[in-house]
């Protein structure tokens, strides 16, 4: 029989991804993350425990077994991002999945309604991967993951809370001026571990146009005024996402006392 393959990224949608497979196939699901505990923020490991209890199967941890984290890619490749994206991505993400999978395996994303774009341009360059989109299916935004996981009684991941639209890795080579110029606040040694690093190899990850003039724009000459990013995150829930709450009958998450004192 085909496995169920979860990839499960410490964010909203791909936690309730999880939730809504287990429920689907039950708990021969197997949940799969790609390990970048080391460029992740450290709460990361706590929700990936809290998801574990709550979906009432272990996650399985993956690493690449070339490459230690994000840094690691960028000292030995040479390349943060560029028309073919994130030299990290395909590297930590991508590759670790394609050594992963089994043939016939049904691999299941967390690509939310928002996103079917996403998922159309991955079914177009991964033919040979069956893929199933559960959120898609039902209808789910981000929001509505968020929502589901209030209900549930599970803490959303610090990065959230501190008003980042994703739990990427710290400091995102796909993020613009608005998201870097936040990065600086909340963690200037990553801003500036970065700037030095875009130095290094005279690449710039943001850019500004004058005209059709595409102009380069080094961190450590951004403006700290440029840019806009949302300083809490949206988290709603909607018809759809209550539907989809009476469907999956979640449950409250009992955490341990270890855990309420961790959390």
């Amino acid at each position: 029989m085909a496995r169920k393959v979860v990839w499960f990224s410490c964010g909203a949608a791909s936690a309730v991804t999880a939730k809504m497979a287990v429920k689907k196939y039950g708990k021969e699901c197997v949940i799969a993350y790609c390990d970048l505990s080391t460029t992740e923020h450290p709460d990361n490991l706590r929700f990936l425990e809290d998801i574990e209890q709550w979906i009432g199967v272990p996650i399985l941890r993956l690493k690449s077994a070339v490459y230690k984290d994000t840094w690691d890619v960028y000292s030995k490749t040479r390349y943060l991002v560029g028309v073919a994206g994130a030299r990290c991505t395909s590297e930590l993400k991508r590759a670790v999945r394609v050594a992963f999978e089994e043939e016939g395996d049904i691999q299941m994303l967390g690509y939310t309604i928002d996103e079917k774009h996403r998922a159309a341009r991955f079914n177009q360059q991964n033919p040979e991967v069956i893929t199933e989109w559960i959120l898609i299916e039902e209808g789910l935004t981000k929001e509505d993951c968020l929502g589901l996981l209030w209900k549930a009684g599970i803490e959303i991941p610090t990065m959230y809370k501190m008003g980042y639209t994703n739990n990427n890795c710290i400091g995102c080579v796909k993020g613009q001026s608005g998201y870097w110029n936040k990065i600086r606040v909340d963690f200037p040694d990553v801003f500036d571990r970065m700037a030095k690093l875009e130095r290094e190899l005279n690449v710039a990850i943001n850019k500004r146009y004058e005209g059709t003039e595409r102009i380069r724009v080094f961190l450590d000459e951004l403006d700290p005024d440029v840019g806009n990013y949302q300083d809490e995150p949206n988290i709603s829930c909607g018809i759809v996402c209550m539907s989809a709450y009476e469907g999956l009958e979640i449950e409250k998450v009992e955490l341990s006392m270890g855990d309420q004192e961790r959390g």
